[in-house]
């Protein structure tokens, strides 16, 4: 079918659920009109041509990569990046996982996205992320190239989008941590879920009991493996075999922030460039956003 018959048969249907919904009874079954509702709300987002899931929140998932000390602290300047962009946004941020090196860079962390179209606007933001500058971390001063990772996933209302079998999942439970490394509860409340077949790993202790933290792991984990598939889909279309785990290191790198010896930040993607890498690093990241438009 074509895309114009899809539309027609998509507006027909938009047509009949307005026309339901405006019948004095249609609230009577509060359960079925809320589905109506979700429907007509998807219906609407497919004729506009959004994504199913791109108005929803997002999950970022950043780590550091190959660069050491400098990768780790470049994951940091990212997820400051997108916490300021979130701000401007006036999104919400929540830290669901974070795991620092001592430094106080990130090794790698969880954060979901709190807002409107969080995923939909954030989702060309995965890839790996280059950084070139004087090190800090090298007493001799000494030009530094590191990578971190951005993976940019959905968040998913129900876990049952996607089938995981239990037996596919491997569960471990430790203490969750709060500043200074302090035990928050003595309960080991922190969930890591580990899907046997990839080797895909989640981590979430944001929340107070380990059922939460567990559900938001497998919520994660769920939309990982989406993720997977949806790339593993393209790739096959493409003839291509399906992928592996991307290594954030030289050669794979979607966009580069150089700090010296010149300022630029340019996406390979579209070959935008900005030379305001302090302002990027800050949040403003708009132009790179609008190019993928």
């Amino acid at each position: 079918m074509s895309d114009s018959k899809d539309k027609v048969a998509l507006q027909k249907r938009l047509d009949e659920i307005m026309k339901g919904m405006s019948s004095p009874d249609f609230w009577s079954n509060k359960e079925r009109a809320q589905e109506t509702v979700r429907e007509m709300e998807e219906i609407k987002a497919k004729i506009e041509g959004v994504g199913k899931y791109d108005r929803g929140n997002a999950i970022l998932h950043i780590y550091s990569g190959a660069g050491g000390d400098d990768a780790d602290d470049f994951a940091r300047m990212l997820l400051n990046m997108y916490r300021n962009y979130a701000e401007k946004m006036g999104w919400g941020v929540q830290v669901l996982s974070k795991s620092e090196s001592n430094i106080g860079g990130i090794k790698t962390l969880f954060v979901e996205i709190v807002g409107k179209g969080a995923y939909g606007t954030l989702k060309s933001e995965s890839g790996v992320h280059r950084l070139v500058r004087t090190s800090p971390f090298n007493s001799k001063g000494q030009r530094h190239t590191s990578f971190a990772m951005v993976e940019v996933l959905p968040v998913f209302e129900k876990t049952g989008e996607i089938e995981i079998n239990s037996d596919d999942v491997e569960i471990e439970f430790s203490k969750s941590s709060g500043p200074g490394g302090q035990n928050v509860n003595k309960r080991e409340t922190a969930v890591r879920v580990i899907h046997k077949d990839t080797g895909i790993a989640v981590q979430v202790s944001s929340e107070r009991s380990q059922a939460q933290n567990r559900e938001k792991a497998m919520q994660i984990l769920a939309a990982r493996l989406w993720e997977k598939q949806e790339e593993d889909r393209e790739r096959l279309g493409k003839g291509l075999s399906p992928s592996t785990n991307t290594e954030p290191e030289w050669g794979s790198q979607i966009r580069s922030y150089v700090l010296h010896p010149y300022k630029m930040v340019k996406d390979h993607r579209t070959d935008t460039e900005v030379r305001n890498v302090e302002g990027v690093l800050e949040g403003d990241i708009e132009p790179f956003l609008r190019a993928q438009q």
